[in-house]
């Protein structure tokens, strides 16, 4: 197999990336785009014009020695005729000339109008070179050895190089065709055919591509049969049906021989009579990135032969399009499905990292989560020892506050406790409020008994009350930082009850256990 012979792997990371710039712009496959770029020492510019001129694939530095494009042109011929493996299995097969691809003058090239005080000065040598060029192009005519001495192609060519030399405004490539279609418009009125409104360059690029033919059609102004062969073959029913069938595949191009693109054309194609038609088809059989002229029509030609003509020419060169399209789209199926083979295991890849990412995520939150649990938990525990050593030594306080059976002045109350216990205790008249609030919260503690004797407040421990003692009838509320003494408060006695107020917290943690 050919393609087991290419080994991209051994390409350096340079030369693949060139390799796949090549294949977008060319769409050829690897096995016919590497020996290009080989030959063409690796240069993608050159490999591209490589591609679209049909140019041998020769050295660049043999390449910028060329001398003529006539020579170039000559050594494709040669060498698609002697190394081509399908040339040398046929010596019967008719050989086909090359197209060539031509890119007319860039802008920053074109020449500029003088200035008009210039161009007044100069106007007299100006007229009579114009009367000159016309007295030449007369006798040229009327003695075609004699313009054939002084130019070479004759009348035609002479013509040619007058409106290529000036005469009319240069353009680029696509103001040019509009110019062109803008004026058959004018000349011939209304038509069906459809011109592609982009240089020659553009169109031949797009033949190239799409597998299509190209028909070239130059005319002459100052011919006199140009006007009779537009309207009588050009725009005639039968021509315009079979330039416009889809079937046939061609694309329309068109150009004055007074422009300059047009003018590089007909040299090109090497066109020595006028109206001319051409044309230009991929050639397979000759090269894999050649064009060709498939056929020539020159002069006026009737509708009936120019059809003929052309669709001669269209069937001799389909079998070859018709393999190279079924290749294309063979190519095309395989890298259709190669991309939706790496479509879908990219998404497959996807997936799968989307699941690795939530499961590490669903790691990390339960980590998270458990050593929050530790840590509340750790830090409920060292609470609970610091409640209980506060309780220890807030219980020793008490003990030794309460007054004693002979104090007059003590306050007797009576203490509801939230496990429904009655306790009766004695307070100091002059005591804070907030005493009895910690004779509740140490009541357990102190009934445990014990001894507290040296047991020091927590560090780092602020305790807060989770209750209130409210008076039953009428109903008061004495908060722990109530302004007063007891005595001041409550009186001489009294009735309390003690209320939690940390129920729902209670509650929500017994739902969580």
């Amino acid at each position: 197999m050919a393609d087991a012979e290419v080994d991209i792997a051994q390409l350096t990371e340079e030369q693949q990336l060139t390799l796949q710039q090549l294949i977008a712009v060319t769409e050829q496959e690897p096995k016919d785009a590497i020996p290009l770029l080989q030959r063409c020492q690796w240069n993608l510019q050159i490999s591209i014009a490589r591609f679209f001129d049909g140019e041998p694939a020769e050295d660049p530095e043999a390449a910028a020695a060329a001398a003529t494009p006539h020579d170039t042109r000559r050594q494709e011929t040669l060498l698609n005729g002697f190394g081509s493996p399908r040339s040398s299995t046929s010596s019967r097969r008719t050989r086909i000339e090359p197209a060539p691809r031509v890119v007319p003058q860039p802008e920053n090239q074109v020449a500029v109008r003088p200035p008009l005080i210039l161009a007044l000065l100069f106007a007299p040598f100006s007229l009579v070179y114009s009367l000159f060029l016309r007295w030449f192009r007369f006798v040229g005519w009327m003695f075609p050895p004699l313009g054939r001495l002084f130019g070479p192609g004759g009348g035609g060519t002479a013509t040619t190089r007058r409106g290529a030399a000036g005469g009319r405004r240069p353009l680029n490539a696509r103001d040019t065709a509009a110019r062109f279609i803008r004026e058959f418009e004018e000349e011939y009125g209304e038509h069906r055919l459809s011109f592609y409104e982009n240089g020659y360059a553009q169109a031949f690029d797009q033949a190239k591509k799409n597998l299509q033919f190209l028909l070239v059609i130059l005319i002459s102004p100052e011919h006199d049969e140009t006007a009779s062969f537009i309207r009588d073959t050009l725009l005639s029913q039968e021509v315009v049906d079979f330039i416009l069938d889809p079937t046939n595949n061609i694309i329309l191009w068109a150009g004055n021989v007074q422009d300059s693109e047009a003018y590089q054309v007909s040299t090109s194609l090497n066109c020595t009579k006028f109206p001319f038609a051409g044309l230009i088809v991929h050639t397979p059989q000759v090269s894999s990135t050649a064009m060709g002229i498939a056929t020539r029509i020159t002069g006026p030609t009737p509708p009936t032969q120019f059809v003929s003509k052309l669709r001669q020419a269209i069937q001799t060169h389909s079998e070859p399009l018709t393999r190279v399209r079924a290749q294309r789209a063979e190519q095309q199926a395989t890298r259709s499905i190669r991309e939706q083979q790496n479509s879908a295991y990219e998404r497959s890849l996807a997936i799968d990292r989307e699941r690795a990412r939530k499961k590490k995520e669903e790691a990390e939150r339960q980590a998270r989560a458990e050593k929050e649990a530790l840590e509340r938990e750790r830090a409920a525990e060292i609470r609970a020892q610091k409640l209980a050593q506060w309780r220890k030594w807030r219980a020793s306080s008490i003990i030794a506050a309460q007054p004693g059976a002979m104090d007059k002045s003590a306050v007797a109350i009576r203490l509801t406790m939230p496990s429904a216990e009655r306790v009766v205790r004695t307070f100091a008249a002059d005591a804070p409020v907030e005493e009895l609030y910690a004779f509740v919260e140490c009541y357990d503690t102190i009934k445990e008994g014990g001894d507290f004797e040296g047991v020091e407040k927590p560090e780092d421990f602020e305790h807060e009350y989770e209750f209130l003692l409210v008076q039953p009838i009428p109903r008061k509320e004495f908060d722990v930082r109530a302004e007063g003494t007891v005595g001041q408060l409550i009186g001489r006695g009294g009735n309390l009850i003690v209320e939690r107020t940390n129920v729902e917290s209670e509650d929500e943690e017994e739902e969580e256990e």
